[in-house]
């Protein structure tokens, strides 16, 4: 579960969001309020509200949304009791607040609204308010066997992982058994392989490498591989290149059938490579005369 959380002014316009019936908005909770209507509602909290006018931003905006999966099991009683924790965890209890859940959208998540001023006239510390909700949120997930952030963010790093692996897997087989002497054949051969190669030009209109898309996912090259940057791959290509992979004295390389000059990164590291090429060749043809 995520939580978000923000000082805002202005409730009205946000609680009437909240109360949003095209959103399939349902009250989930509700504390210290009797008011049947965003408009008696933000007439209440602006009771209250007005023991405090220095404070400006007197509303206290959270969202809290549970994963996709999660979201789909949640009861109305369920998203309750989430809420309830959840304003005991920030310490929200003796304020007013009003609580709606949205199901408009896949992903089930609560709106929760709260008034910044207590009782007392003094305004609740939104210090570092968004860092707290999401701590907040983790430990309710936990309270309630709700999946946390961190378990979501490990989830998606071994997604991650997973896919960097294929496409390195499949570029490794392309290198290997097809030996593309320019981008334009990798391009096409890891396309057939089912990964899209988007070339990456600079704000100068310069090449300065290539991102991976596959299976829903877009990495940079040096992402997937260091072996997979602008650099390396104009490297590893142009090793298949018997006349060379560059044009125009290597400022150059074809692309999708056109000249496309190269960032001065990678022109400058083919170009020491294919001097590195030629010293070999020519220590390799002293040793064999």
């Amino acid at each position: 579960m995520i939580g978000k959380g923000k000082a805002i002014a202005h409730a009205r316009s946000s609680i009437e969001y909240g109360w949003n019936q095209e959103k399939g908005a349902e009250i989930v909770h509700v504390q210290f309020l009797s008011g049947e209507n965003p408009k008696e509602i933000s007439e209440e909290f602006k009771m209250v509200q007005e023991q405090n006018a220095r404070c400006q931003k007197n509303t206290l905006n959270f969202i809290l949304s549970p994963t996709v999966e999660d979201g789909k099991s949640l009861s109305r009683e369920q998203l309750r009791e989430m809420t309830q924790r959840f304003i005991n965890e920030m310490k929200l209890q003796e304020r007013q607040a009003i609580a709606f859940v949205h199901r408009d959208k896949e992903h089930t998540h609560v709106h929760l609204y709260v008034n910044r001023i207590g009782f007392d006239g003094r305004a609740y510390n939104d210090s570092f308010v968004g860092k707290q909700s999401q701590l907040a949120a983790e430990r309710v997930a936990k309270q309630m066997g709700l999946t946390t952030v961190r378990e979501v963010q490990q989830e998606k790093r071994n997604e991650i992982k997973n896919v960097r692996q294929q496409i390195k897997g499949i570029h490794e087989k392309v290198m290997d058994k097809h030996r593309p002497k320019d981008f334009d054949q990798y391009m096409e051969r890891m396309k057939q392989n089912g990964v899209k190669v988007i070339p990456s030009i600079n704000k100068a209109g310069k090449l300065q490498g290539f991102r991976f898309e596959y299976q829903g996912h877009n990495l940079k090259g040096s992402e997937v591989h260091r072996s997979m940057s602008g650099s390396g791959l104009a490297i590893e290509i142009s090793k298949n290149a018997e006349k060379g992979l560059t044009l125009n004295q290597g400022t150059a390389v074809k692309l999708m059938g056109k000249a496309n000059d190269l960032s001065a990164n990678i022109a400058l590291k083919l170009t020491k490579q294919v001097i590195k090429q030629t010293i070999k060749k020519s220590i390799g043809f002293e040793i064999g005369y």
